[in-house]
């Protein structure tokens, strides 16, 4: 007997009930279960604990205090429910309980079911796709708002963007936001604010306040889905609450968690825009401080190498006269110097000038033809020549001649 035991392994209950927690909570999924509340209880740690039940079965829940804040309606025993969580195991008392995540009313079952179909189609298709979505406008002129006009949202959108940077153009088109209508009045709006020519729009934020899942129903819809997927502008989604997840939020291109949020995103910071600016002023100022300082230098260097016209023609005037002088005086000195030696010239001329010769007694003796006669020869007896005087000429006939 010893033998067929020696080989068992003994583990303690802590263990067995970790094992077997931990076991529940890595089988099961998120689960969405639908039953009574019965058993409720909600002590001061502000935790809820119930027992959810059917005609056959119950299982212990309990909904720990930083979920059930978000439950817009307070549960009661009797109440029909659907409750999404996720299994667990208690292990101090080693009992099997479901941990409660969210908690709705149960009529809105099938249309959570119909949700859930929707957008698995959907989602199949591509129409949540990121590499679907438009960016938004860093600045937008003309923003659609498509809404109640009566609503709180618009009255939360309205006040965020007025703080926010009041400039912002921004129209609502009005439609009904729950209902039958409403889903008709939803696509049209959308295809209004994309066909618009008269003060074209850049972007659309589409938005409604808080309520149940059958409140919501209209962006939760097809029709809806497909125009905002079709929209050629950007679609901002802020449906209902920050837990509210509709159809409308996945395929927009961008989704808020609250109207005041997507008011948020759509419009800038005015004050970061004015900052900006400011700083953009401030270098814009010291670029000109800089570049005026520095043509300043320039002038003023180029000042000091620049002379007055008046100046410059002065000392060309007094160079001139200057130059005028030079060449009065160079003048005068080359007239001296022709008359001296033209008074050379002369001197020589009449040196060598046969008039010099008749000054001194002497006749120059020409022959009938003029010509001057040098050689007895060029003369016969009875031949007339002309002897020329110092003053006046002699006319003779020659008599003889000797050689």
């Amino acid at each position: 007997m010893q033998e067929l035991t020696s080989n068992r392994q003994i583990i303690s209950v802590s263990e067995l009930t970790r094992a077997a927690r931990d076991l529940l909570e890595g089988e099961f999924p998120l689960l969405h279960v639908e039953g009574e509340i019965s058993n409720l209880a909600m002590p001061a740690s502000g935790h809820w604990y119930f027992t959810l039940k059917d005609d056959k079965s119950q299982i212990r829940c309990a909904m720990f205090r930083n979920r059930n804040q978000q439950i817009r309606f307070r549960p009661a025993d009797g109440q029909q429910v659907i409750v999404q969580g996720r299994i667990s195991l208690y292990e101090a008392r080693g009992e099997f309980q479901m941990i409660a995540e969210f908690l709705e009313e149960a009529g809105d079952g099938a249309l959570r079911r119909a949700f859930e179909k929707l957008k698995a189609s959907l989602q199949a298709e591509g129409l949540f796709d990121e590499g679907a979505k438009q960016p938004l406008p860093d600045l937008p002129r003309h923003l659609a708002i498509i809404t109640s006009p009566t609503g709180a949202a618009i009255r939360d959108v309205l006040t965020v963007m007025s703080r926010r940077f009041p400039a912002l153009h921004a129209s609502v088109i009005p439609v009904q936001v729950q209902g039958d209508d409403s889903v008709p009045q939803i696509v049209k709006a959308i295809q209004l604010a994309n066909d618009y020519e008269a003060d074209p729009f850049d972007v659309i934020l589409l938005t409604r306040g808080g309520g149940s899942l059958e409140d919501l129903w209209s962006f939760n819809t097809e029709p809806v889905a497909r125009a905002i997927a079709e929209s050629g502008l950007p679609v901002v989604s802020a449906i209902g609450h920050e837990t509210d997840i509709s159809i409308a939020d996945l395929v927009a291109d961008m989704r808020a968690p609250t109207p005041s949020a997507a008011a948020e995103l759509v419009t800038p910071d005015g004050r970061a825009w004015w900052q900006d600016l400011e700083d953009k002023k401030t270098g814009l100022l010291n670029r000109i401080t800089n570049l005026l300082g520095y043509h300043d230098r320039e002038v003023t260097h180029l000042r000091a190498r620049l002379r007055h016209p008046e100046r410059h023609l002065k000392e060309s005037r007094n160079r001139l006269d200057g130059l005028a002088r030079q060449l009065r005086l160079l003048e005068n000195q080359l007239r001296a110097r022709r008359q001296s030696r033209l008074a050379v010239a002369a001197e020589k001329l009449n040196t060598l000038s046969p008039l010099a010769t008749l000054e001194r007694g002497y006749a120059i003796v020409l022959t009938a033809d003029g010509q001057v006669v040098t050689d007895e020869g060029q003369l016969a007896p009875g031949d007339e020549m002309t002897a020329r005087l110092k003053a006046g000429e002699v006319r003779a006939r020659v008599l003889d001649r000797q050689s």
